[in-house]
């Protein structure tokens, strides 16, 4: 009898534990803003709605030197995300990477990337939902010198009343999920793991 006592106290522990988590990662997630930094290269994370035009049109307004789109079809040309029009900053200084499949591969070749091009802060655009853990990753895989600007855009599938709307609530809560499995493993791991996770990507 005092096993099963000590069962259920542990689970109604551990569930008040993971709904207090869960609240603060979806307070923190909605609180990320579009903030008006500058930074040396502004890094999509492709795939979502709104990435793409929102990254191009910061870097119209000359907010980065460098565009960079990590985790783009292998099919999708650089035309097809990025025509200067008069006035506009050169294409020259827009690239695309074609290689990574994953938010983890998307650090991975978006820090090759970064630090070849000798950039020092990073405006880092995805979906809202999908902020922390990418901040997460990207921290973990850039050097600790180099500044992240997170920046949220929002989705029709994000509902900020997200306990009453199911989907906006799994959504969530997937997101929150793997941050955790990633939070947890980043605590854990040495700084040789952490190396050897976040290998060096033969430049392409």
């Amino acid at each position: 009898m005092n096993i099963i006592k000590a069962f259920i106290t542990l689970a109604v522990i551990g569930t008040c534990v993971i709904t207090a988590l869960f609240i603060d990662f979806t307070y923190k997630t909605f609180s990320y803003r579009q903030e008006p930094h500058k930074a040396d290269a502004i890094v999509v994370l492709a795939g979502g709605k709104g990435r793409v035009e929102e990254g191009v049109k910061l870097f119209r307004n000359l907010r980065a030197a460098h565009l960079f789109f990590i985790g783009v079809d292998p099919t999708v040309r650089k035309s097809d995300l990025y025509r200067p029009g008069r006035g506009d900053p050169s294409p020259e200084n827009v690239i695309l990477e074609k290689a990574s499949r994953n938010t983890l591969e998307n650090a991975i070749y978006g820090r090759d990337l970064i630090v070849r091009s000798g950039v020092r802060s990073v405006l880092l655009i995805t979906s809202r939902y999908h902020l922390k853990r990418a901040s997460l990753l990207f921290r973990n895989a850039l050097p600790p010198d180099v500044a992240i600007y997170p920046y949220p855009v929002d989705t029709k599938n994000l509902k900020e009343s997200w306990w009453s709307h199911g989907g906006s609530f799994q959504l969530l809560f997937r997101e929150f999920y793997k941050y955790c499995m990633f939070r947890l493993f980043f605590l854990l791991a040495t700084d040789e793991l952490r190396a050897g996770v976040m290998p060096s990507v033969p430049g392409k």
